[in-house]
């Protein structure tokens, strides 16, 4: 069977449907705190403790009560969420002959999107040492209900937890199984709705971001190493032929609180016959901490995803702006971005700017973005979201039919 490369430089655009739970009142409930304890700014952002609960596993209890004896260690209850997101997205879209015509059923039109996303979350203690999170999915009736899942087994080793992740998910990629920052890395963790134009890993993983994997991860007050091997499939049979290496320092410098690390994700997999070639280097960095009394968050990334020349070149790069196209050159982007809460835990204000090249030719590939960001709390578990952004570059300027805006408006709940 002939085979064809499906780079993370892009293929596919990823499922509408695919759960990307932030707010997870599962949590809330097991350990009795609020979502501001382990969140910063707003959802899905997470803080130092928040950081810390996810690399323990989901496995702390607070109030609630426990089943215990010899070997066991369980809540009372079954802990679960519900997550919801209602979208509406307009864009600038026209017919392709020039005319300004609106097209039906696009984003030039304006789409309602109800619902965005519509899971049934439970997640974790197992036991004192292995916990678990279940995204389940309740609105494709043809998919599989469990859209994510893994299980998480921590061994303390003293100053450091060893961690061991079995996973499997349908969007969000090899970096489920273990990210601890908020900046993109792992697509569920973006402190912005956009996140092809505010991360760079996202924007050159513009992929349906199935995978089913092991993480090994070791983390301690200095950072993480994560090596996952996996494949770029949910599920079934899966080779683990793809391999996901991580390594990021987290250290705390004039009370700013710092992610910064390097990644990289090379080999390939079969998927129902195709060939899947996962391949992408990146460098990223985030600072939460305080600019004039006020919260603010601050992300920069680079990626780069190079064209694979051992096998046939089949990119289907779906942009931002919704055309596809072919890969014949690599796919890199940097993005930079801020995000200040101007009322504390209620509304927060953002801007990130992206500047990158889609895969086209060299004169043709430019593929900027300027992005808004606004996210209004009404309540710690509901959200108001309005995102912007406008996009510019050689591929406008070659194909000046393509959109070049974007507004999403989003209610955002979760309970």
């Amino acid at each position: 069977m002939k085979k064809v490369a499906l780079s993370l430089a892009g293929a596919l655009a990823a499922v509408a449907f695919a759960p990307e739970a932030a707010a997870a009142p599962a949590f809330a409930r097991q350990t009795g705190m609020a979502c501001s304890a382990c969140h910063a700014q707003h959802f899905p952002v997470l803080n130092g403790f928040g950081r810390a609960f996810k690399a323990g596993g989901y496995t702390m209890i607070g109030g609630q009560e426990k089943i215990e004896g010899d070997h066991i260690s369980l809540p009372s209850v079954l802990n679960a969420s519900i997550i919801m997101k209602i979208r509406y997205q307009k864009d600038n879209t026209t017919a392709p002959d020039g005319s300004g015509t609106k097209l039906p059923q696009t984003k030039g039109s304006g789409e309602l999107q109800f619902f965005d996303e519509f899971a049934l979350m439970m997640g974790g203690r197992v036991a004192e040492n292995v916990g678990f999170l279940l995204e389940g999915q309740m609105i494709d009736p043809s998919g599989p209900f469990a859209a994510g899942f893994k299980m998480p087994f921590v061994f303390d080793m003293g100053g450091a937890k060893l961690s061991v992740v079995p996973f499997e998910t349908d969007a969000l990629g090899a970096a489920y199984g273990y990210e601890l920052s908020s900046g993109g890395i792992m697509r569920a963790n973006r402190w912005s709705e956009h996140r092809l134009e505010t991360s760079a890993v996202q924007y050159n993983s513009n992929i349906g971001g199935a995978a089913t994997g092991i993480a090994f991860a070791a983390q301690n007050d200095m950072g993480w190493i994560n090596v996952t091997r996996y494949a770029a499939v949910q599920g079934g049979g899966s080779d683990l032929a793809s391999t996901f290496v991580r390594l990021a320092v987290t250290p705390t410098i004039a009370d700013w609180a710092i992610v910064a690390g390097v990644g990289n994700m090379s080999g390939s997999s079969f998927d129902g016959g195709l060939e899947v070639a996962t391949e992408q280097t990146f460098v990223d960095f985030q600072a939460h901490g305080e600019v004039g009394g006020m919260e603010a968050g601050v992300y920069a990334q680079y990626a780069t995803a190079p064209v694979n020349t051992a096998m046939t070149n089949v990119y289907n790069i779906t942009q931002s702006a919704g055309v596809t196209i072919d890969g014949v050159t690599d796919r890199k982007a940097m993005t930079i971005g801020a995000d200040f809460t101007v009322i504390p835990h209620v509304l927060s204000l953002g801007a990130a700017y992206r500047m990158a090249e889609n895969g086209l030719a060299a004169n043709v590939n430019g593929d900027d973005a300027i992005t808004l960001n606004v996210v209004y709390d009404l309540h710690q578990n509901v959200a108001l979201h309005a995102i912007y952004s406008t996009y510019s570059g050689s591929y406008y300027d070659a194909n000046p039919t393509k959109a070049t805006n974007l507004l999403t408006l989003m209610l955002e709940a979760a309970w």
